[in-house]
């Protein structure tokens, strides 16, 4: 049992175990499910992902409002894209899921329905760049959800509470983890990427536009997964947070709390509140979906 990053950290190191290891055996304990009861339910979750990344690459999604049908194609389909081939398709991917999300489709809560497209992007785009076994990904996947229990636990993963860092924000942190996993890192260069993804976005509001899951959510889902790999990238090559993780998630913790109520999930500031934002939540409103 852990409570703590630190705690799992130094357990892996004790036991000379993988992160991957030392979760499973938690979450075994826990739930009182077997392995392959949890690497099933870890292939489950693993397979909506897969099919929310890739569904709206080539048909935009249907929703209220359409705010965001079409972005994932688009993105899909830039030419020549300045980051390269590997950070586009991510970008793309997650916003294939938010589209599923906001046209309410299936996508698997990691740690939200609003921040669902950052983990699967992230996962899918490095596990094809590395050429990562399904039991790899299905690794980095309960890495991930062992660093997303341990913030929930002891912060949250709610936009209502904590604005968005606690959502795109920790969906950020685990997919750094997952692809610090993904690449062969230390147990400390997971820890170092899940507090630098958490500095990157300190203080990240939410805003969204007549209130639904749509802007600026889709951008900060593309932008976290993002955010996600250059996080991972950093602790690969030796940065040190300098701050311990869990002081990180602690402080996040407590800059959610400081927000106004305007900038936690009520549209009532931020983007949400801005001349053109208000009047395509009026339009809504009166049934006029062609904004």
């Amino acid at each position: 049992m852990y409570h703590t990053i630190q705690d799992l950290i130094e357990q892996a190191n004790s036991r000379q175990q993988p992160l991957a290891q030392i979760i499973l055996e938690n979450e075994m304990a826990f739930t009182e499910k077997t392995e392959a009861e949890v690497y099933e339910l870890l292939e489950r979750h693993y397979e909506v992902m897969v099919a929310g990344a890739e569904r709206a690459l080539a048909k935009p999604q249907q929703m209220v409002g359409g705010l965001i049908s079409g972005q994932a194609a688009k993105q899909y389909k830039h030419e020549s894209p300045l980051s390269g081939s590997y950070i586009n398709d991510v970008m793309a991917m997650a916003l294939s899921v938010s589209e599923v999300n906001a046209s309410m489709g299936l996508v698997c809560a990691a740690p939200t329905g609003g921040a669902s497209g950052i983990l699967p992007a992230v996962l899918l785009g490095t596990g094809q760049k590395l050429g990562s076994t399904r039991k790899q990904l299905l690794d980095a996947l309960l890495v991930a959800s062992g660093v997303g229990a341990v913030i929930t636990k002891n912060a949250t993963v709610s936009g209502a509470e904590g604005g968005c860092q606690a959502e795109c924000g920790v969906a950020g942190a685990m997919g750094a983890a997952a692809v610090v996993t993904l690449a062969g890192g230390s147990p400390e260069a997971c820890a170092n990427a899940v507090a630098i993804a958490l500095m990157n976005c300190m203080g990240l509001v939410c805003d969204p536009v007549a209130g639904m899951v749509q802007l600026p959510c889709s951008f900060r889902n593309a932008s976290q997964a993002v955010n996600a790999i250059t996080s991972a990238d950093m602790a690969l090559a030796g940065q040190s947070s300098v701050i311990p993780v869990d002081e990180v998630i602690e402080a996040m913790y407590k800059v959610g709390r400081l927000l106004p109520t305007e900038l936690r999930e009520t549209a009532l500031g931020g983007i949400a509140a801005s001349k053109t934002a208000k009047q395509i939540a009026s339009k809504i409103l009166n049934g006029d979906s062609g904004i």
